[in-house]
């Protein structure tokens, strides 16, 4: 997410480069080692800073933390408790959190299940080892790694051998979201151990395989009444994870599993019943779910004001609240610097520092106001390039975002008689102003090749650890570029010619032809540049991206091929195989790869809509929208634009049309140079934003179109 005016630049000594996020206690930023190591920085909330007590938690939190060290927790790095703002620096776990990815992409597949509740448990045991209690395990929490889950942010943890009359334990509040709270959170919180941090587990669990929590209600108050006295709603968990979470969701602490036992549990081991006190009596009837109940003074008065914090709240007309930009407007917007009547397409836009950023035709990069649609700038791919000169058009490419900084790229161009040579060079460019930060040269030549993400040969692309690049006038070698500076932190030659670099999920691959129709695919290790694995598949270079933990790869190298082929590649087994369609697509369609599902999009207007992991078409429809651009995917929604900004939205369920729109009436010119294809959509919360037109965008609320 962009930083703010009032975001530091430096914590600590470490250059921050992003917001990563913000919540009750502090924000978290994206800064970087002196090494070049990502860290995640929390900084806590100046309100906090005079408290002298929350000093004292923070420092708890610092040291609980730094006793866990385990492969499912993120290892501190460093602290300073005493600063002016007390902060904390984590290593960064790329990914998405899960309470993210449910939003985005749905349910986990049931596959997927039990690793996370394995990874959760295990990172539970090591949490427990260490004397500490995690108490705020929640989605948001856990990081969806590639190598597995991570459990993060100890933000309410206090150590697990704390005296009972430790005045810190005895202010009688609350630490938790309480949709993942165990019932002695709430009744007695004085009382939390580590079965606490098991119940929460038992409600991740049921959040990733459903989408909703097991005591979901429809206010914080209600919900916190259920967990505390009814069953949980397991609807749609998985039959063979049921007996896992029912364990987990126990009323009384001394009937969870520990972690060990849940392990055991997962591996199909039986666990004997849990015991019951002698005197105990038998046990209680079942409560019928929509009791009410009075809590603790002390524990109500918490979880209503923890309410009023986490609960949304509603719009004015009922629905759910939007997520907009603040002051947006619908606007309509063009590139107002003077480039004469020639143009096209603005190509691909981005959001970075409170404003979108788009290139395309002769501009490496223009910004406008999220909210208002304001122009504010615009940067030409060659400086030197003007509106008479005859040489064509000169596209620019947004490579990627990060840190309030831009990845793009310039051209210098020179005439050597009737040719023209290329001379490109990457830049990172102030996403706030305009000014470039640094310059990196790439190739040159009659034949160089810009450095954009989906070039043909070299290329550049952006990971998590810095720019992706082909370097070297013949583009003969890559590097990784830093983010701040641009300095390659390493570089080597590629093995053979015609290679590229791609990225997906943050992690970088290089792709060199193979010969018989093969390619050969090296995950890089970032911090050296040397390839982690290596697998030689048959397919083609084009990586499309990652679903179910697969690259898929688009075979689009032979002419005479009428139909696509698609080939998914497990980096664990390095074993490839082509999705095996259920109806075949046309080779003429565009394929693209958003929210793991492959959109085939006809110039026609027809869409289609294919499972990548059977093959299987999920449907088939006419958006009416000619000449589709790359469909984006949300939530609930498919939207596809053409050239000329007519937009549709179709149900991602079913394809349905939900609604369309045509373009605003001004600034919708016919581009000179003809676009095959509409441009790529940018979605930033409810704000969807289209390209069309000669250099002009315009951006709609996707709620009330």
């Amino acid at each position: 997410m962009p930083l703010r005016e009032t975001d530091p630049e430096v914590v600590g000594g470490y250059p921050v480069e992003d917001r990563l996020g913000s919540g009750g206690m502090g924000v978290v930023y994206l800064a970087r080692s002196p090494s070049g190591r990502r860290l995640a920085v929390k900084v806590v909330h100046p309100q906090y800073a005079d408290d002298p007590e929350f000093r004292t938690r923070f420092r708890r939190e610092v040291a609980a933390a730094r006793q866990v060290s385990g492969a499912f927790t993120a290892p501190v790095v460093d602290a300073d408790a005493d600063a002016p703002s007390p902060w904390m620096a984590t290593l960064y776990i790329p990914g998405e959190d899960l309470g993210a990815y449910v939003r985005r992409h749905g349910p986990l597949p049931a596959d997927r299940l039990p690793e996370l509740a394995a990874g959760l448990a295990e990172a539970l045991r090591d949490i427990h080892r260490a004397g500490v209690v995690h108490r705020d395990l929640k989605p948001a929490n856990v990081m969806l790694a590639e190598d597995g889950p991570r459990v993060i942010d100890f933000g309410v943890s206090r150590a697990a051998e704390t005296p009972v009359g430790d005045p810190l334990t005895q202010t009688g509040r609350v630490m938790g979201t309480p949709p993942y709270m165990s019932p002695e959170q709430l009744t007695a919180p004085r009382d939390v151990g580590p079965a606490s941090d098991v119940f929460s587990l038992g409600s991740v669990l049921v959040h990733a395989a459903t989408g909703r929590g097991p005591f979901d209600d429809a206010s914080p108050y209600e919900t916190a009444t259920r967990v505390v006295k009814e069953d949980p709603d397991l609807t749609g968990v998985p039959d063979a994870l049921r007996p896992f979470v029912a364990r987990c969701l126990a009323k009384r602490p001394e009937d969870r599993p520990t972690p060990d036992a849940l392990l055991a549990l997962l591996r199909g081991e039986p666990l004997p019943p849990p015991a019951r006190p002698a005197d105990a009596g038998p046990p209680p009837a079942a409560r019928p779910r929509r009791r009410r109940f009075a809590l603790a003074g002390t524990a109500a008065a918490v979880v209503l004001a923890a309410a009023a914090v986490l609960a949304p709240l509603p719009a004015s007309d009922g629905s759910p609240p939007g997520d907009l930009p603040a002051g947006w407007r619908a606007w309509q917007s063009r590139d107002m610097d003077d480039r004469g009547e020639a143009g096209g397409l603005f190509t691909r836009c981005a959001v970075a520092a409170g404003g979108l950023l788009c290139a395309g035709d002769d501009v490496k990069a223009a910004r406008f106001s999220l909210a208002t649609g304001a122009f504010r700038w615009s940067r030409p791919v060659d400086e030197d390039l003007t509106a008479a000169d005859d040489w064509g058009n000169v596209e620019g490419h947004v490579i990627g975002v990060s840190g309030g900084r831009a990845f793009v790229y310039r051209n210098d161009q020179t005439e050597r008689g009737d040719t023209r040579i290329e001379n490109y060079a990457i830049e990172a460019l102030d996403a706030r102003t305009g000014r470039a930060l640094w310059a990196v040269p790439a190739q040159r030549g009659e034949h160089a090749s810009a450095p954009s993400p989906d070039a043909e040969s070299g290329g550049a692309v952006l990971t998590s650890a810095g720019v992706l690049a082909a370097v070297g006038a013949d583009g003969d070698a890559y590097a990784l570029l830093g983010a701040a500076d641009g300095d390659a932190r390493w570089r080597h030659r590629f093995p053979v010619a015609d290679c590229r670099v791609r990225a997906a999920a943050g992690q970088g691959y290089v792709i060199c032809p193979a010969g018989d129709g093969r390619v050969r695919v090296s995950r890089l290790d970032l911090t050296s540049g040397r390839p982690g694995w290596t697998a030689t598949l048959r397919a083609g270079p084009d990586l499309l991206g990652v679903s179910g933990g697969h690259l898929l790869f688009a075979d689009t190298t032979r002419e005479e091929q009428s139909h696509h082929r698609i080939v998914a590649l497990d980096p664990v087994t390095r074993r490839a195989r082509a999705v095996p369609f259920e109806h075949p697509q046309r080779s003429e369609a565009r394929v693209t790869l958003s929210r793991g599902t492959l959109y085939f999009t006809h110039t026609n207007g027809v869409v289609r809509a294919v499972d990548p992991r059977t093959g299987r078409l999920t449907w088939d429809v006419n958006s009416t929208v000619e000449s589709p651009g790359p469909p984006l995917a949300s939530a609930s929604h498919v939207y596809v634009a053409s050239p000329s900004g007519r937009l549709a939205a179709l149900d991602r369920g079913t394809g349905a049309v939900d609604w369309t729109r045509a373009a605003p009436d001004s600034y919708g010119e016919t581009p000179s140079v003809a676009s095959e294809t509409g441009a790529a959509l940018t979605l930033a919360g409810d704000a969807l934003y289209v390209p069309y037109g000669v250099r002009a965008v315009y951006s709609v609320d996707v709620r009330h179109p």
